[in-house]
């Protein structure tokens, strides 16, 4: 059986990305044995300049950038696309519109896995923009029933500023792991069941050790669902 060939949107940062092409390759090698590998093709971005683009608002400019790589991948030969940012799936469907072959969005797969659990209730810790705007929680909201907190605005701070300025750097400090534990704490005082690492590079920097509910990390679980579809026959 011949692989599909994944097409992968990264840089976004290059860490999360260096961790989606090991998860993906390791899935692969566990699934086929011996030397296999994944097939993969990656268009990767400077992430000075989407970042940039993120924090002044514009989102259209950013979202003509994000099609241009879909383009280049579909062009390669991908046979479906993922977008290895949590943050970036806002123009997701934009980006779907704009070429032939799937995109498998992020917060589907998890999502799934989620409520096959029999968890309804979850906390999502993500970039500003993924944790106050609607497009991913309303996503995992309107498609797939989940009720969705977010941290309060304090929090919410603490935990975008260390991914900007720490994690999409390379840098995991201890002193933040701790913000994480007790931000994530106070999610489950709250009533939440489990939570979403909805930012590629948050499992860099906390695991399940550092909660005391199940963990959801978007980043693995995207990636192995991206394997699940290379190597299935339809």
């Amino acid at each position: 059986m011949a692989q599909k060939v994944i097409g992968l949107i990264g840089g976004l940062s290059w860490e999360s990305s260096a961790e989606y092409y090991r998860i993906l390759n390791e899935a692969v090698r566990a699934r086929l044995g011996g030397l296999h590998s994944a097939r993969i093709l990656m268009w990767s971005f400077d992430f000075a300049e989407i970042e940039a683009l993120q924090h002044d608002g514009r989102w259209d400019e950013a979202t003509k950038l994000m099609i241009d790589a879909a383009r280049r991948l579909e062009r390669g030969g991908a046979d479906f696309v993922l977008v290895a940012s949590n943050t970036m799936h806002r123009m997701a469907g934009d980006v779907q519109a704009a070429i032939d072959i799937p995109l498998l969005h992020i917060a589907d797969p998890t999502a799934e896995r989620i409520r096959a659990a029999g968890v309804t209730r979850v906390g999502l810790l993500g970039t500003a923009f993924t944790m106050e705007q609607d497009f991913y929680k309303g996503r995992l909201a309107s498609e797939h029933g989940l009720k969705v907190l977010v941290p309060d605005e304090a929090d919410r701070a603490a935990v975008h500023r260390i991914i900007y300025d720490e994690l999409v750097q390379g840098r995991v400090e201890p002193s933040s792991r701790e913000i994480y534990r007790a931000v994530m704490a106070r999610l489950v005082e709250r009533g939440a069941e489990a939570i979403i690492l909805g930012c590629t590079e948050i499992m860099l920097l906390v695991g399940a050790e550092d909660s005391t509910v199940p963990l959801y990390d978007t980043t693995t679980i995207h990636a192995e669902a991206a394997v699940e579809r290379a190597l299935s026959e339809g």
